[in-house]
């Protein structure tokens, strides 16, 4: 069975994108190259990058660490799983200031965890991104917007176009000049002639969204 790397060439991908497509190639070439992210060799818990992206959900960047430090001081530990999310109860989180919804797909997660239903890291090497997607979203809390920045951020797969992302929207749509946004349907198609690193031009189309508005800080996403 293949196995997947963890990260790319993105000096072959930067090649490859401003050769296939002009516009975001301008793009692309005024911001600079986007060195590989070093949490692509890092090894990681799916489990935990999943609890913690249930926590941050909705929150703001501070308010969301401050609940996780409550969490993590109340378990004795800096790694959830279904043993140490065991060691607290449902009371016990709320008074961390986790919400019920939270609570209730962190149980999820760490029940399924327990039935051998989430794919660890050796799994995830030999599986097809959308598989993995498929493996994931049956969890209580989790989209296919956070498995697809698991994907890109932690797992450096190449070919991810997450195009219910708003901030990938509003890159594709600053890039071609559009009065509205793209809609999903519509990147899909544009993003054909990224593949296969639709994970890069996402990267950029990020960038080139948060230059397009001015923001004095970069759009936090999952992972990150």
């Amino acid at each position: 069975m293949p196995r997947h790397a963890r990260g790319f060439d993105t000096d072959a991908a930067f090649a490859h994108l401003t050769k296939r497509d002009r516009k975001l190639g301008t793009w692309m070439k005024r911001i600079g190259a986007i060195e590989p992210d070093p949490r692509w060799r890092k090894s990681f818990d799916p489990v935990d990058a999943l609890a913690r992206a249930i926590l941050y959900q909705q929150l703001s960047g501070k308010a969301a660490s401050t609940i996780v430090g409550r969490v993590e001081a109340a378990i004795g530990s800096n790694r959830f799983h279904c043993d140490t999310l065991g060691r607290i109860d449902d009371a016990g989180l709320r008074a961390c200031g986790v919400s019920g919804n939270k609570t209730l797909a962190l149980r999820d997660l760490a029940l399924r965890e327990s039935r051998g239903e989430i794919p660890d890291l050796r799994r995830m090497s030999t599986m097809h991104h959308d598989d993995i997607v498929a493996a994931l979203i049956p969890v209580r809390g989790i989209g296919r917007w956070t498995v697809e920045m698991m994907l890109m951020f932690r797992l450096g797969r190449p070919d991810l176009l997450p195009v219910d992302d708003l901030g990938v929207r509003k890159g594709a749509q600053v890039v071609d000049k559009l009065d509205e946004m793209p809609t999903p349907k519509e990147l899909v198609e544009r993003g054909e002639r990224w593949g296969p690193y639709r994970t890069y031009a996402s990267l950029y189309l990020w960038r080139i969204a948060d230059f397009g508005s001015q923001a004095k800080e970069p759009t936090k996403r999952s992972q990150e």
